[in-house]
């Protein structure tokens, strides 16, 4: 493709971003329905990737404040993202567990009550890991590959109980903040740091300032020529990101 190709193709994505994701500038938490092949934006806003693409991570849901509101603005931004699952909510909250994976997101394992691993012992680690992939294995009928161990606090024993489940660890290069209080614009401004293979922390923690950050970050996202991407073990075994 030629330059002017190349940035016409790119001033395109951003607009049909931008119009995706415009309408959530009221958006609320009411449910709303399952995506569907071809919804706003997906096969489209980023059809073409000329600098890669990223992970965007949501950890410690499914939560009634913020779960049905994050999917609402990932879907009309025609966007994915990977949602590590606290298992003692998905016990509480299935139907919403149910709503991420209609939604097409990837569904993830971070532990049953979101424990120090590394100071809990054995086998009280392994089974807090193999409890959540019981559990999102009965709500879903998938069974995780991925797993963020809480607070990123991992060793040679957690990596041995996560290689033992069939899991790859998957950690952060970017860290959005939205737990110690950043507001929506440090979110924003956290995301516009990534490049090509980087990871974002953020929560689906009830907090509104990281649903309101999602249309800004899918539209600086598109205007530098990235798009949300799928987290999966690389050759070495690492966590890599690739195309959806």
């Amino acid at each position: 493709m030629t330059g002017r190709g190349k940035a016409g193709g790119n001033r395109l994505r951003i607009a049909l971003v931008a119009a995706a994701t415009a309408a959530l500038a009221a958006f609320s938490a009411a449910p709303s329905p399952a995506a569907t092949p071809g919804a706003v934006g997906t096969d489209t806003a980023w059809a073409d990737c000329p600098n890669g693409y990223v992970g965007l991570t949501y950890d410690d849901g499914p939560n009634p404040s913020s779960t049905q509101a994050l999917l609402n603005a990932l879907r009309a931004g025609g966007a994915k993202a990977t949602f590590f699952i606290w298992g003692q909510h998905a016990e509480q909250y299935p139907d919403l567990l149910r709503a991420e994976q209609s939604a097409g997101m990837w569904i993830a394992n971070h532990t049953t009550t979101h424990p120090h691993l590394t100071q809990i012992g054995e086998p009280a680690a392994y089974n807090e890991i193999a409890g959540t992939q019981n559990t999102i294995r009965r709500i879903t009928g998938q069974t995780p590959t991925l797993f963020r161990p809480p607070y990123g606090e991992t060793n040679a024993q957690v990596k041995a109980d996560e290689a033992r489940l069939g899991l790859t660890e998957v950690l952060w290069n970017v860290d959005s903040q939205d737990w110690n209080g950043a507001g929506t614009q440090q979110i924003v401004q956290a995301a516009a740091t990534m490049r090509a293979g980087s990871i974002i922390l953020m929560h689906d923690g009830g907090y509104q300032t990281t649903v309101a950050a999602v249309p800004q970050i899918l539209s600086g996202l598109a205007a530098r020529g990235l798009c949300p991407g799928r987290i999966t073990a690389g050759a070495g075994g690492g966590a890599v990101v690739t195309a959806p």
